[in-house]
């Protein structure tokens, strides 16, 4: 389930011939594919001014418009991602040292809340506005248990030596919630990464994939959090050939 630096690169077009190769992976997938979904073009720009880096995603319909159906649980349920894999090492956003690919993902999902220090929907409650387009940095590996043959990497809850970032949601997987700005603009989402976050950076190769994943709390035999359908790929062949612009 590990993948070396090397790897990172011919991991995920591996992981793009799984995807090429299977239809219709589960409840959603199909439902939530369309134009809101498919990738025109990606981005990323270094604002001097604001010390910051803009990724973005343009697709041919309204970007964020579409967004998951609940299924009342969080076992099953539904997230939906705009999501950058990037070169950043994990250690470049907070992680322990580890193996795999430093993704940002933008995600929707009604079913839960996982940013416990933000109030997304401006509503004063703190947990429940998951549907609202948000953050995470998250680390993929390759996992053939599911369609996607992607999953957030794990680990075990009683490794003391493990470092989280302190914005992490308490979840046992490497996943954190940074509280990056998302805007949606007509066909553009963005959003708003501060270079201290990625540990001054701004050097990194990324490239940016629509997918459905979903949550697994009662199989011990599936990931935590797997991608089960992809929907676009700007690069075609997920070989992150995208750099920042400065």
């Amino acid at each position: 389930m590990k993948m070396t630096k090397l790897q990172i690169t011919s991991g995920l077009g591996i992981a793009f011939l799984i995807f090429g190769s299977i239809s219709n992976a589960c409840e959603q997938c199909e439902d939530l594919k369309g134009p809101d979904t498919k990738i025109e073009s990606t981005s990323a720009k270094y604002n001097a001014a604001l010390d910051s880096i803009v990724l973005e995603i343009k697709v041919e319909g309204l970007a964020g418009k579409t967004q998951p159906v609940p299924v009342g649980k969080l076992d099953g349920a539904p997230v939906l991602g705009y999501v950058f894999p990037t070169t950043l090492k994990s250690t470049d956003v907070g992680f322990s040292e580890t193996e795999g690919i430093v993704a940002l993902a933008l995600t929707s999902h009604p079913d839960f809340d996982d940013t416990p220090l933000w109030d997304e929907n401006l509503d004063g409650v703190y947990d429940n506005d998951g549907l609202v387009w948000h953050s995470h940095w998250v680390i993929l590996v390759k996992d053939d248990r599911v369609k996607g043959g992607l999953s957030v990497k794990p680990f075990d809850k009683e490794d003391k030596s493990m470092k989280l970032p302190p914005t992490a949601p308490g979840m046992p997987m490497f996943m954190d919630s940074p509280g990056f700005q998302v805007v949606t603009d007509g066909n553009t989402i963005r959003v708003l990464v501060p270079a201290v976050s990625v540990n001054r950076n701004i050097d990194f190769k990324f490239d940016a994939v629509t997918c459905f994943m979903k949550v697994n709390t009662s199989d011990k035999k599936l990931p935590m959090l797997g991608v089960y359908k992809v929907y676009g790929v700007a690069s075609g062949d997920l070989t992150l050939p995208y750099s920042v612009k400065k």
